[in-house]
């Protein structure tokens, strides 16, 4: 059978992208975007991939001239769909551990526009050790550095050729923290005033928000997939259909990244915050408050939660009538986007275990949930059912026991400790209840606040807790939905 690179005649687009990153993620979202605007734009750019760490996959990419198959799979417009599509943008590939002048030299490109990362969260961090004589550089704040310090001296200092970077790592203010790093890089190398003022105003540092869900190479189907390619592909990637990114940037950007014209679910803002903020207390609220509930009431992956009965309509009224209340995008915005939410938990091709979910599910509670009841509590004056019901099922899911088989729970040591004490210390008794209850609001190492202090907050989750230790969570959720 032959390779892909054998089978189609890639097309030469300008290099307009510099890429930090070669793996999954990167090219199921930014490429596939490209890729899109080529196709439905004059947009006509490509992108140049360097490998951030010294151990990477760029020459399987090299190998296939930078070639793959994108596949979405997942629910489109309530439909199941999968679609595929050969990704033909990346023009080439550079490993900067080798390929150092190479590396460079991309800066001497008068039309390159973007820089583009996702170098994980740990990728935008300081390094003290880092010196402009490397090569490379140890951290990729560094090597960018570096980079733009290149182009500076190419292009004599000009205004017009300063670069938008677009940082995709899942960091709050990524833009901001990435300028932060590289300003001081060029303090501490001693690069000169020019090349500080050219930073700061010749460039532009936007932050942004990802989200696609993209589980990677299928290995499992990877044998039916050739048969339906009719190629060979060792970098075939698998992503679902919804995506949105949110740049917080001029609004000047659209006109030379015209994702909007191609369809595409990308928005330039001046503050995303409303959107991370929608993001985090819906898609990642729901999951968190879906975990403890779902589990327990026998259920396993996410798509059997939302597709039960009783356990769907928890979720979906969670979501409807109590968290979104509490948020301060317009009602069809964030409707809308709880309605894709729920068609992502619902894709058939992904199976998302519960469990995998419930790691540090405390921390994940205080930082994703526990907003939403402090606000609706502030604006109603009463709490959200659902909501402390899910925290009255975290602490019983914290008991470690689904129907006498022991739950394999992860999270912080003194989590569990916490944990273990309060129910071996159990007696059975109301008041025993109470205080362990008290004791877990109290644990404000996580919480951050006594949350016994919140009115009605302990008598509520005593309530629900005991309804689910007395009928079981099957009994317990149908009475609540009822």
């Amino acid at each position: 059978m032959k390779r892909i690179h054998e089978v189609y005649q890639k097309k030469n687009y300008p290099e307009k992208i510099l890429q930090i990153g070669e793996g999954n993620f990167l090219r199921a979202f930014v490429d596939w975007m490209v890729y899109k605007m080529n196709q439905e734009t004059d947009f006509n750019g490509s992108v140049v991939v360097v490998q951030p760490l010294k151990e990477g996959i760029i020459e399987k990419l090299e190998q296939q001239n930078g070639l793959y198959t994108l596949y979405l799979n997942g629910i489109k417009n309530g439909e199941v769909a999968s679609e595929h599509a050969i990704i033909d943008v990346i023009s080439r590939t550079i490993n900067p551990y080798v390929q150092f002048d190479a590396y460079l030299q991309t800066a001497e490109n008068p039309e390159l526009r973007f820089v583009v990362s996702n170098t994980t969260e740990a990728g935008i961090v300081f390094d003290e050790g880092d010196q402009l004589e490397d090569r490379p550089q140890n951290s990729f704040p560094a090597k960018l550095t570096a980079l733009l310090y290149h182009r500076y001296k190419t292009f004599n200092g000009d205004p017009t050729k300063g670069l938008i970077f677009i940082p995709c790592e899942l960091i709050d203010k990524n833009g901001e923290k990435l300028k932060e790093i590289m300003l001081r890089h060029a303090g501490l190398w001693e690069l000169g005033e020019g090349f500080v003022t050219w930073m700061d105003t010749a460039n532009t540092f936007c932050n942004s928000l990802v989200d696609r869900i993209v589980p990677g190479y299928p290995k499992e189907k990877m044998q039916e997939i050739r048969e339906e390619l009719g190629y060979e592909d060792d970098m075939v990637v698998e992503g679902e259909p919804f995506h949105l990114w949110v740049i917080e940037g001029p609004q000047r950007i659209k006109e030379e990244f015209p994702a909007d014209r191609a369809g595409l679910n990308v928005l330039f803002v001046e503050d995303l915050s409303p959107y991370r903020t929608r993001k985090v207390r819906i898609l990642n609220g729901a999951h968190t408050c879906m975990v403890p509930v779902a589990y327990l009431y026998g259920k396993d992956t996410v798509r059997e939660a939302i597709e039960d009965p009783l356990v769907g309509k928890f979720v979906k009224d969670t979501i409807f009538n109590e968290i979104i209340p509490t948020l301060e995008l317009s009602r069809e915005e964030l409707v809308n986007f709880a309605n894709a939410v729920l068609d992502r938990f619902r894709n058939p091709f992904i199976k998302h275990y519960l469990m995998s979910i419930s790691l540090n599910s405390m921390s994940k509670f205080k930082t994703r949930v526990l907003p939403s009841i402090l606000q609706y509590q502030e604006s109603k004056k009463l709490l959200p059912n659902r909501l402390v019901f899910s925290l009255a099922a975290l602490i019983g899911f914290y008991r470690g026991d689904r129907d006498g088989i022991k739950i394999d729970l992860k999270d912080d040591a003194d989590i569990l400790e916490l944990y273990r004490d309060v129910w071996a210390a159990y007696d059975g008794t109301r008041l025993g209840l109470e205080m362990l209850v008290e004791q877990v609001l109290a644990y404000d190492k996580v919480w951050k606040v006594n949350l016994n202090e919140v009115e009605g907050l302990h008598k509520q989750v005593t309530d629900y807790l005991a309804l689910i230790l007395e009928k079981g969570m099957q009994e317990a959720v149908k009475e609540l939905v009822s």
